[in-house]
């Protein structure tokens, strides 16, 4: 399969030096920064094609130029192949099997902040629904099919068959604004993906096996999950990529103050 790459530095390459010209609207189709940012999407099914770790080294050094106040610089991140991937893998899977024969279970593998709202409302529960059925919908799962959504909500913790997952903690010293700072870490890492054609899909569906997960991964007693990430060459033939969630005109969220 052919996988096309962003160009390795395109504000020196000669196709995109008028991008940034004043007034140049017909250059932002080629502006490589949109290009990444728009291509950007959550895969869910990955080629098994290796990721070199020096790739993986070049795209946490971009991730880090991620601002933060006063430059806590509050990632930490861990990088699971091979072996390392596999036995979490089976860990999270065996817990996640258990929960469903026992839900009284549910709460003994989390360990993390509150991601979702205690009460959803409209709008973001309507969004919420459109996203899940949507997604539910193009792979066939029916309302109430419990065995075939059990099964897809487990690709989670199979990093989606992507040869490459990253786990993402924050000391938990840390006030709530280095979530604001690690969520620009983490949009540097996925847009600076897509520039060598790689793809991501970030996952806090990780956090409720945190027990699991930080012991398995070497974290301090002083770290906690912030999500996980699978990464990889994308399946671009699998059904389930076809799928891009919608997103709300800036118009609807905007308000300008002349």
């Amino acid at each position: 399969m052919k996988q096309t790459a962003f160009p390795s530095n395109p504000l020196v390459a000669g196709d995109f030096a008028a991008v940034d010209a004043p007034g140049n609207a017909s250059a932002h189709p080629v502006n490589p920064v949109d290009r990444a940012i728009e291509s950007r999407q959550s895969m869910r099914e990955f080629l098994p094609t290796p990721v070199p770790r020096a790739t993986l080294a070049h795209l946490l050094e971009l991730a880090s130029r991620a601002p933060s106040g006063t430059n806590t610089q509050p990632w930490k991140a861990y990088v699971l192949q091979g072996t390392s991937r596999d036995t979490l893998v089976d860990k999270v899977c065996q817990a996640h099997d258990s929960m469903r024969a026992d839900p009284a279970l549910a709460g003994e593998y989390r360990e993390a902040y509150d991601y979702y709202p205690e009460k959803w409302v409209s709008p973001y529960i309507d969004r919420r629904r459109e996203n899940g059925w949507g997604l539910y919908g193009l792979l066939g799962i029916t309302k109430g099919d419990k065995d075939k959504m059990h099964l897809q909500h487990q690709r989670n913790f199979r990093f989606f068959d992507a040869p490459v997952g990253l786990m993402f903690t924050l000391d938990r010293v840390m006030g709530r604004g280095s979530l604001v700072d690690y969520g620009m870490f983490l949009q540097n890492m996925m847009v600076a993906a897509r520039g060598h054609g790689l793809h991501t899909c970030p996952q806090a569906a990780w956090n409720g096996f945190a027990k699991i997960i930080l012991p398995h991964i070497g974290a301090g007693e002083d770290e906690m999950l912030v999500c996980g990430m699978a990464l990889g060459y994308a399946d671009e033939s699998a059904l389930v990529n076809t799928f891009r969630t919608p997103r709300v005109s800036a118009v609807e969220f905007t308000t300008w103050l002349d």
